[in-house]
C-alpha cells in the first residue's frame, strides 16, 4: 500500500485485494517459474516486441524466482504504476477499473507443473511475466489505462455475468489436481454453451473481445512477420510458438475484432496484428464512440435497461442519476422524454452524491421528464435565479408546463437546486402531477417530485456515479480458488536442496547424483528436477551423460516430451 498508484485506489476496489503469502510458494513453484522464464527468454528474444525485454529489466522481474509484489511495487512506482494480488478472475468491470487507476492485478497463485505450458487460470506467470513488462512502454501503458477507464464503464448483460462465473469455475477446476474429468467436462460444456447463447453482444462482451485480441493475445508489426506483445501469448510456452505458425490466420487489427468471440479452452484459430501501439488507441476510441458512455440518448438508456443492473445516466446539466433503469418514454423524434428507475437510486454531480438525494430518500426508485418546456428560448438549466423569477419560476409559485416532448407537468415549486456555477440541477415540486398522453407518471399524493433538469442525456455508463456511497454491482464471486497440491513432502525437500545449492554455488556432484537416483527410484514421473540437476553438472562428465540419457528415455511419455526436449536444447 506504499505504492502511490495503489494508495489512490478507491475503497470499493480494495476489497478484491488479497495477501500474496509469498512464503507459501514451494521450491517446485519457483522451479516452474524458472523453467518458464528461461524458455521464454530463449524463444521470445527473437519473437517478442522489443518493449518486452526492456520492460523485464525496468520492472525488476527475475528469471530465478517468483516476483515479490512488494518489491515489484517499489520498481513499478518509478513508471507510475502499481500492482496488487487478487484471487483468480475478478469481475471484468473491476479488473478494468484497476487498470484505469494504473494498477495491475496479479493472481497470486502459480500454475502447477502439470500445467506448465498453459493454464486457463490467471496466475502470477501470466500477470507478472506477461502483463507487467509491457507496461514499461509509455505508449502502451497509456493505452492500458485508457482501456481500463473506458472498459469499466461498459454496460453488461446478465449473460456476461453468467459467462464470467462459468469461466472462473472452469479455471479453478482445471488448476485443481483433484478435479475429475467429468467435473472439467461439465464446466467446459457450461462455458461453451454460455458463449454460444450470448445473443446480441453487449458493450462489455465486445470490449472484452478487444481486450483479448490485444492485451492478452495481440501481435504487433507486419502480417508477414509479427512480434508478440499479448500477455496470454508471452506467458504460454506452447501457444507463444504455435501462434506464429501459418495455420493461425493473421488479421489486421480493427474495430471488427470486437465481434470475434474467443474460447479460453483451446488455442485461437486467428490472431490480430496491430502495426504499432498507437493504432490500438485509435481503434479503442473508435469503439468508445459507439458506446453509450459517449453517445447517451435513448439508445444508451435502452442498453442500461437491458443490463438489469445499476447504471448511470448523465444529463447535459451535469446531473447524474444512478439506479436500475426499467422504463423510458421516447418522443416522435427519438429523444428521451422521461425515464424511470425501480430500485434504490442516487443523484450526483461530478461523481459525488448530492446531499439529501441518496438511496434512503430515493429508496423505491426515481423518475423524471427531461427537456425544455414550451416557451423557453434556452435550456432550463441555463437560467439564473433572476431570469427564472421573471418567468414566474420561484418558490411557492404554481407552474403548468408542457414539454416539447409531450410531457405535461403541473405543481407548486418547493425548492430549486443549483450547482456552484449557478446551473439549475433539480426543481422540486409539491402537489405535482406528471403525465404523458393518458399515462399518469406522478401523482400529488406520492409526495415531493424532484424533477431532473437537463435538455438531453449525454452519457450512460455501467455502475454508480459515486461508488463510495452506492455500489451494488460490485461483488466478489462465491467461488474461491483453492491452492491444492498432491506433491510429496520429500519431493519438495529435494527441490529445495537443489535450489539452495544453485543459489549458494556450493555444488557437490556426489549429492547431486544421490538426489538424482532417489528421484529415479521414487519419483519416476518428475522430469523438471532432473533438468535442474543436469544444469549444475559438467557437460563433459559421465554424470551429465547418465542424467541426459535418462531424460531422453523419459521422452517416450508424451505428457512431457516437448518440455524435456526444450529443456535439453536450452542447456545445449
Amino acid at each position: 500500500m506504499n505504492n502511490p498508484a495503489v494508495k489512490r485506489l478507491p475503497e470499493h476496489l480494495k476489497k478484491y485485494i488479497v495477501d500474496q503469502r509469498y512464503m507459501d510458494y514451494t521450491s517446485i513453484d519457483h522451479a516452474v517459474w524458472r523453467y518458464i522464464m528461461r524458455q521464454s527468454y530463449h524463444f521470445l528474444n527473437k519473437h517478442a516486441h522489443a518493449a518486452y525485454f526492456e520492460g523485464l529489466k525496468k520492472t525488476g522481474i527475475s528469471i530465478e524466482k517468483i516476483p515479490n509484489i512488494d518489491e515489484m511495487n517499489e520498481i513499478l512506482a518509478k513508471i507510475g504504476w502499481g500492482a496488487v494480488c487478487v484471487d483468480g478472475f475478478i469481475p471484468p468491470n473491476a479488473f478494468m477499473e484497476f487498470q484505469a487507476y494504473n494498477v495491475l492485478v496479479i493472481a497470486a497463485d502459480i500454475r502447477f507443473i502439470e500445467h506448465i505450458e498453459y493454464t486457463p487460470a490467471p496466475d502470477i506467470v501470466h500477470e507478472a511475466a506477461g502483463h507487467a513488462p509491457i507496461i514499461a512502454n509509455p505508449e502502451y501503458a497509456e493505452y492500458l489505462r485508457l482501456f481500463g477507464e473506458i472498459g469499466s464503464k461498459a454496460l453488461s448483460s446478465k449473460k456476461d455475468i453468467m459467462l464470467y462465473e462459468a469461466i472462473r469455475k472452469l479455471s479453478i477446476l482445471k488448476e485443481n489436481p483433484n478435479s475429475t474429468e467429468e467435473e472439467i467436462h461439465d464446466a467446459e460444456f457450461e462455458v461453451l454453451n454460455t458463449q454460444n447463447n450470448m445473443g446480441e453482444l453487449s458493450e462489455m462482451a465486445k470490449i472484452r473481445n478487444l481486450h483479448w485480441w490485444t492485451v492478452e493475445y495481440g501481435l504487433i508489426g507486419s502480417l508477414e512477420n509479427p512480434k508478440i506483445y499479448g500477455a496470454g501469448l508471452l506467458s504460454s510456452l506452447s501457444e507463444s510458438q504455435a501462434c506464429l505458425n501459418p495455420e493461425v490466420a493473421k488479421i489486421l487489427y480493427s474495430i471488427e475484432a470486437a465481434n470475434y468471440s474467443f474460447d479460453i479452452t483451446t488455442q485461437q484459430p486467428q490472431l490480430f496484428v496491430t502495426p504499432d501501439f498507437a493504432h490500438l488507441t485509435t481503434v479503442l476510441n473508435q469503439f468508445a464512440d459507439s458506446m453509450a458512455l459517449r453517445k447517451g440518448g435513448a439508445e444508451g438508456v435502452l442498453k442500461a435497461i437491458e443490463s438489469e443492473a445499476v447504471a448511470t445516466i448523465e444529463l447535459d446539466s451535469g446531473l447524474q442519476i444512478s439506479g436500475v433503469f426499467t422504463d423510458l418514454i421516447v418522443d416522435e423524434e427519438g429523444n428521451v422524454a422521461w425515464f424511470k428507475t425501480s430500485s434504490p437510486t442516487i443523484l450526483c454531480e461530478q461523481n459525488k452524491l448530492l446531499s439529501g438525494h441518496g438511496t434512503e430518500y430515493h429508496s423505491h426508485g426515481y423518475s423524471s421528464p427531461i427537456g425544455t418546456p414550451l416557451g423557453f428560448e434556452k435550456p432550463l438549466q441555463m437560467f439564473r435565479f433572476n431570469e427564472l423569477k421573471n418567468l414566474g419560476i420561484d418558490f411557492g409559485k404554481q407552474v403548468n408546463w408542457e414539454f416539447k416532448t409531450g410531457i405535461q407537468l403541473t405543481g407548486k415549486i418547493y425548492t430549486i437546486r443549483k450547482n456552484k456555477n449557478a446551473d439549475t440541477l433539480i426543481i422540486s415540486f409539491i402537489d405535482c402531477k406528471v403525465s404523458y398522453k393518458d399515462r399518469i407518471l406522478f401523482q400529488p399524493d406520492w409526495g415531493i417530485f424532484d424533477m431532473a433538469v437537463g435538455e438531453k442525456i449525454v452519457s450512460v455508463f455501467a455502475g454508480s456515479a459515486d461508488k463510495a456511497e452506492f455500489d451494488p454491482n460490485s461483488y466478489i464471486s462465491a467461488t474461491t480458488t483453492q491452492r491444492i497440491s498432491n506433491q510429496s513432502k520429500r519431493l519438495l525437500e529435494l527441490y529445495s536442496i537443489i535450489r539452495n545449492m544453485r543459489e549458494s554455488n556450493q555444488l557437490s556432484t556426489e549429492t547431486l547424483m544421490t538426489i538424482f537416483f532417489e528421484l529415479k527410484n521414487h519419483f519416476p514421473n518428475d522430469w523438471l528436477l532432473s533438468l535442474e540437476i543436469l544444469e549444475l553438472l559438467n557437460p563433459s562428465s559421465s554424470e551429465y551423460k547418465t542424467i541426459e540419457d535418462y531424460l531422453i528415455s523419459m521422452q517416450e511419455n508424451n505428457n512431457y516430451r516437448n518440455l524435456i526436449i526444450n529443456g535439453l536444447n536450452l542447456l545445449k
